[in-house]
């Protein structure tokens, strides 16, 4: 029988301990995001696989706000992240840090993201798009390249805080190693 686990049991660490863990090599970068619930959990899919850092960029809310903490249940207090006024801006400056730069989006010549197993020593920054408009165009452009997530159904579209989830632990599994 399985037996859920108690919070004590679960080992959680200590934010100063989170503060001085091995992160991930990997980069959230939020375009444009309008809902305060979908960076909130972002920032707690960040948390649960060690991202390096969030970029905020352009309309996407910041914290502290009550909002995304209703989501965030304190991740904004262990991940580290960074305001950019533009995505270019952020872009610029994680390129010049050495990350390879990838758009999660629909697009033609798109790298399915379950063909994308990047070398464990890559450092990759990921965008995430608007809610209604996706990645902008000219981020594709400035981007290495674009990552799809394949699906079959008829929507064709998914939250992007479930997007987050699938690339994030996508790419744990890949970096981890």
């Amino acid at each position: 029988m399985n037996t859920k686990l108690s919070l004590k049991e679960l080992n959680r660490i200590s934010v100063e301990e989170f503060k001085e863990t091995k992160k991930l090599p990997l980069i959230i970068v939020l375009d444009n995001i309008r809902s305060m619930n979908n960076v909130g959990s972002v920032f707690r899919t960040s948390d649960a696989f060690v991202v390096e850092k969030i970029y905020l960029c352009g309309i996407t809310p910041k914290p502290p706000h009550r909002e995304i903490n209703k989501t965030a249940l304190g991740a904004t207090e262990t991940v580290d992240w960074e305001y950019c006024s533009t995505t270019k801006e952020a872009i610029d400056d994680l390129r010049e840090k050495g990350y390879e730069i990838y758009s999660i989006e629909q697009a033609e010549g798109s790298i399915k993201l379950n063909e994308f197993h990047p070398k464990a020593d890559l450092k990759i920054a990921i965008i995430m798009g608007n809610e209604v408009d996706g990645v902008d165009q000219d981020i594709i452009n400035n981007s290495d390249g674009v990552i799809e997530i394949p699906q079959y159904g008829t929507k064709h579209s998914l939250n992007i805080s479930v997007t987050t989830g699938i690339v994030v632990w996508h790419l744990f599994n890949s970096l981890k190693e």
